[in-house]
């Protein structure tokens, strides 16, 4: 049964009838199943939990739990970040040319489900007779274990998804429901920090939630991946070279637009990331709220996917994200001049997270409809390597601004635990308002200039489903 749906193709196209004329229509595509859309988005609980521990918690529980000097992690996040230069390509051109019984992804997710698994434990659960320089080595280490595990896994199920359908609305469709149902995943990670907030021993509380954790992933991974289809058609239809495979996405002309923009945007996010967790316990005293912030940002982020759905359709993916982004810019300010945390605190995080949803839903939708545009110019169906190459530029601005925001600490005159001076608190509230909303800005007026639209999409599927079409018969 699993084989039979690893090579049953999701979506129709015109056969050689509907190709005897240059004036064929587009491919037309079946909605999607909710028993797909279910399976491909239920790894985003696992990865969403995760995500709310490694971006919110990480760099604070390293300087302040295990003592590791913030310039030094900071540089262990960017460390490993730049180890996913080599891992990234290599993974989504290996994914793209992989053939296998069980389809070219879906051998790659299986394969990184307990590596994943066991660098979650160390990372998060370091032996306690380690410290100094032999802590930072296992750091060092589990982190390029981590790093190496997930890419193996992200790069080919986010390429899987670029996959499961080409009409232009059914990809937003799919993607709103992944960023709604990886809510989920968020709930609980949220949870675990609360508990993690309230434990006496954090560092016992944290192994035993790493513990969970890594169970969670392993079995999340395997169970989705054994439910999920993947087109036969595809196997092997990667580019011959991976040195050519990368320079494709950059003569993109789409694609390079919206990686700057994506880099761009991912930067600001970072920021936000790493420093709300030093934000409400240093600058604004509100530690003991971090989870009800949060929880408050990511529901205003999920509940408004619907609108934002709405929205790309009536008005198109590029405007209705262009206006979210310019937009995002104002709650940041507003966080910058606010002298006393109030009523106006809670209100900005709703904000942002309302306008946050946008980007959540219109990103990765458009990313697919740029792949598209590559097959119409190379043939390729080319989705682990464009993947791979957001996938680097994502964990790179990460890593940049866990390196910024380590070395701001650290030569901000942070000190772990303690009251922070005047100037130390403005510095970290300038680093967590004023980038983000520059990088919103700058993304936004960017973005202005893309040109591949709901049109040129159509066209572009029409074409190749004529190409395909000549060349079966």
């Amino acid at each position: 049964m699993i084989l039979a749906m690893a090579e049953s193709p999701t979506t129709t196209t015109a056969g050689p009838a509907a190709n005897e004329s240059s004036s064929a229509a587009a491919p037309t595509a079946d909605p999607l199943k909710v028993s797909v859309i279910a399976a491909y988005t239920s790894s985003r609980v696992a990865f969403s939990l995760m995500g709310v521990m490694f971006g919110v918690y990480l760099m604070k529980y390293a300087t302040d739990v295990l003592l590791i000097a913030p310039a030094v992690m900071g540089t262990l996040i960017a460390a490993s970040r730049l180890w996913d230069g080599v891992t990234d390509p290599l993974v989504g051109f290996l994914s793209d040319r992989t053939r296998s019984p069980v389809g070219r992804r879906r051998v790659w997710l299986y394969g990184a489900a307990l590596p994943m698994s066991i660098g979650i434990v160390m990372i998060w659960a370091p032996p306690e007779s380690l410290s100094g320089v032999m802590l930072i080595v296992w750091m060092g280490i589990a982190l390029i274990v981590y790093e190496t595990a997930s890419t193996a896994y992200l790069i080919p199920h986010a390429a899987l998804g670029m996959e499961l359908t080409p009409d232009y609305h059914e990809r937003t469709r799919l993607f709103g429901y992944a960023h709604m149902i990886g809510f989920i995943g968020s709930l609980l990670g949220m949870g675990i920090l609360q508990l993690v907030t309230m434990a006496e021993d954090k560092r016992d509380f944290v192994f035993d939630a790493s513990i969970f954790a890594a169970i969670v992933v392993f079995l999340v991974v395997v169970v989705s991946t054994r439910l999920l289809p993947e087109r036969r058609e595809f196997q092997g239809r990667g580019s011959s070279s991976i040195v050519r495979s990368i320079l494709d996405v950059f003569k993109n002309p789409h694609a390079r637009l919206l990686l700057i923009v994506f880099a761009i945007e991912t930067y600001g996010m970072a920021s936000i990331m790493t420093l709300t967790p030093y934000l409400v316990t240093y600058v604004f005293p509100m530690e003991a709220l971090l989870v009800a912030i949060m929880a408050t940002y990511s529901l205003a982020t999920v509940a408004f996917t619907p609108f934002w759905m709405w929205l790309a359709r009536k008005v198109g993916k590029k405007r209705a994200w262009t206006g979210a982004l310019l937009l995002s810019a104002v709650p940041f300010v507003g966080f910058y001049l606010l002298e006393e945390p109030g009523v106006a605190f809670w209100v900005l995080t709703f904000a942002a997270g309302f306008l946050a949803g946008c980007g959540a839903v219109a990103q990765p939708a458009i990313q697919a409809d740029v792949i598209d545009y590559d097959e119409l110019k190379t043939g390729d169906r080319k989705e682990g390597a464009y993947l791979a190459v957001w996938n680097l530029v994502r964990k790179s601005s990460g890593a940049f601004c866990a390196l910024v925001a380590g070395w701001v600490l650290q030569f901000g005159g942070f000190e772990p635990n303690v009251e922070q001076s005047e100037s130390t608190k403005e510095v970290i509230k300038a680093t967590f308002a004023l980038i983000p909303a520059a990088s919103y800005i700058v993304g936004g007026l960017l973005f202005m200039r893309f040109s591949f639209n709901e049109e040129e999409h159509i066209e572009a599927r029409r074409v190749i489903a004529e190409r395909d079409g000549g060349a079966a018969g």
